[in-house]
């Protein structure tokens, strides 16, 4: 199964919202990581691992949102993960927010992740070459979808 895309549905919670009932910023940030896990977990893997033999993780090393019109609170949303870029240690991913029901574009977020091994003892991590298993199931997202729109 080769997978570029997910998608997850949200609604924004009275504790994510502001004073004026406005979704606060930093939540968009807090979805892309939701949906990025929801990712992992489609395609078998986990986000964290920590096992006696095997310990990795995915860090951010870039993160971006474009803010383009508020969610408010009860808002559905739908939050689009494409895989933009396969890299040997690293994936770029781009979310696209769309308020439901109109699927009105509403923010576009990037991340940069970088796979690491930890290192069990020191708790260091290393940037390392993503497990073939892993790439033979993540495709790069169709051009199309890459360049959607406003």
């Amino acid at each position: 199964m080769e997978i570029y895309e997910f998608k997850l549905v949200k609604q924004v919670d009275f504790s994510e919202a502001d004073p004026a009932g406005i979704l606060h910023f930093s939540n968009y940030f807090r979805y892309m990581e939701l949906v990025e896990h929801a990712f992992y977990r489609k395609l078998g893997i986990s986000g964290f691992m920590q096992k006696k033999k095997q310990n990795y993780g995915w860090p951010r090393v870039h993160a971006k949102m474009d803010y383009l019109a508020p969610l408010a609170y009860e808002d559905q949303v739908e939050i689009h993960l494409l895989v933009a870029e396969k890299h040997k240690k690293a994936m770029d991913y781009l979310f696209y927010f769309r308020r439901l029901p109109d699927r009105k574009l509403v923010a576009k977020g990037h991340l940069t992740v970088v796979y690491v091994s930890v290192d069990p003892q020191t708790r260091k991590l290393k940037a390392s070459k993503i497990p073939d298993e892993i790439t033979r199931s993540i495709v790069v997202a169709p051009k199309k979808l890459l360049e959607l729109e406003e």
